[in-house]
């Protein structure tokens, strides 16, 4: 399937590891122009060379609200509209609401929730002027639809990036713009290969294991390549009838639709 997405533009935060890197790679892979972020300068660059293609690599943190600007006005400099925005930043944080402290409260906040607020709308400009429309599409959890014991703070803000898609899903609407949500589960990434190695196993035996012990139908741990992919779907103008919509990624693992 044509995708649709040669020549068109994206802007993917978080870009440089694991979901964003993947999500980049299969938009280049494609023809498309893509702008990547991170902090590490040193993985920015390094990122940049893998992905080749026409790749903007900006060193920006998303929690400062002035480097988000800069890394539109980056964008809109090199390009002039963005056909895509993918609000990726952020790790996953857990504990119980007992331990949580206010810094961390707001640090998460300011990280998962905040974040992408000022992007969207530092990029609003650039997105109305895309022909055809644009697409917004944030990564969130499959705890974003149901939360349960020691996943604060993150259950939280995952659930009002749910409700911030779909708020902005009816209100960009009229200006052509799609807005929606992939819902990760248990997908290999970074974090899991480290996790992996704090406890001394092979990565397919422990994704193997807490598989098992998550229940997950499927049995297996989902693959970034897997998840990329339907994000250039969601992100392309063969979903163009799809807008307001959270889907789970997870191998059938969460309880709720």
């Amino acid at each position: 399937m044509d995708l649709e997405l040669k020549d068109r533009t994206f802007l993917v935060t978080g870009g440089t590891a694991g979901l964003g890197f993947g999500i980049a790679e299969v938009l280049v892979r494609e023809g498309a122009h893509v702008a990547v972020c991170g902090r590490d300068s040193g993985r920015l660059a390094d990122a940049a060379e893998r992905l080749g293609g026409d790749v903007l690599a900006v060193c920006a943190d998303v929690t400062r609200a002035e480097d988000i600007e800069a890394l539109v006005a980056a964008a809109g400099e090199r390009w002039g509209r963005l056909d895509g925005l993918v609000s990726n930043a952020g790790v996953h944080t857990s504990g119980t609401f007992v331990d949580t402290s206010d810094e961390e409260w707001q640090a998460d906040f300011e990280l998962k929730l905040l974040a992408a607020v000022r992007l969207v709308r530092t990029a609003l400009p650039l997105l109305r002027a895309a022909e055809g429309g644009a697409s917004v599409l944030s990564v969130l959890s499959i705890f974003a639809r149901f939360q349960p014991a020691r996943s604060m703070p993150s259950s939280v803000y995952r659930s009002a990036g749910l409700a911030l898609t779909k708020g902005l899903s009816n209100e960009l609407a009229a200006d052509r713009i799609r807005v929606n949500a992939l819902l990760v589960g248990f997908i290999r990434s970074d974090q899991w290969v480290r996790a992996a190695a704090a406890t001394g196993e092979d990565v397919a035996d422990y994704e193997r294991r807490r598989a098992t012990e998550l229940g997950i139908p499927l049995g297996r741990a989902g693959t970034t390549e897997e998840f990329a992919d339907l994000a250039a779907f969601v992100l392309s103008p063969r979903a163009g009838y799809l807008t307001g919509t959270a889907l789970n990624v997870d191998g059938g693992l969460s309880p709720v639709v």
